[in-house]
């Protein structure tokens, strides 16, 4: 039964899915080799999906990061930069310094998958989950 007095739980659970969570892109590691030019540097390769409306939480790499987009369309955008819609066959670069603010596929109704090439400290991990100042999230 409908009250003024249960209204505002009403807007709130009527307003939930707006504020839900975008879908997590799947990510398969390709390949993974060291780089014996480079003592302690690897390459890395990453499949990348984003389910329709996905998109990445922020993050930075601490890496030379090579994207090739296979299918669909994403955005991606770095802090500081201009957001950028690639599609099939574009390239974008994200350097080591650079905090990962926007990754998402461009569609609501089509997956999106990318390549990801990595030249990371064989240390780290190849996803550093951080705050859109680029500190490590808590």
């Amino acid at each position: 039964m409908f009250t003024l007095k249960n209204l505002p739980a009403m807007l709130v659970l009527a307003a939930a899915p707006a504020f839900a969570a975008a879908p997590q892109p799947d990510v398969a590691e390709l390949m993974k080799k060291a780089v014996p030019e480079v003592p302690g540097k690897e390459m890395v390769m990453l499949s990348v999906t984003y389910p329709p409306g996905g998109a990445d939480p922020i993050h930075r790499h601490d890496a030379h990061a090579l994207v090739y987009v296979t299918e669909g369309s994403i955005v991606m955008g770095v802090k500081g930069g201009k957001e950028q819609t690639l599609t099939v066959g574009q390239t974008y670069y994200e350097g080591p310094n650079d905090v990962h603010t926007v990754g998402r596929n461009a569609s609501k109704t089509k997956p999106a998958k990318f390549v990801v090439v990595l030249l990371k400290d064989a240390a780290k991990p190849a996803l550093i989950p951080t705050d859109a100042a680029g500190k490590p999230a808590r």
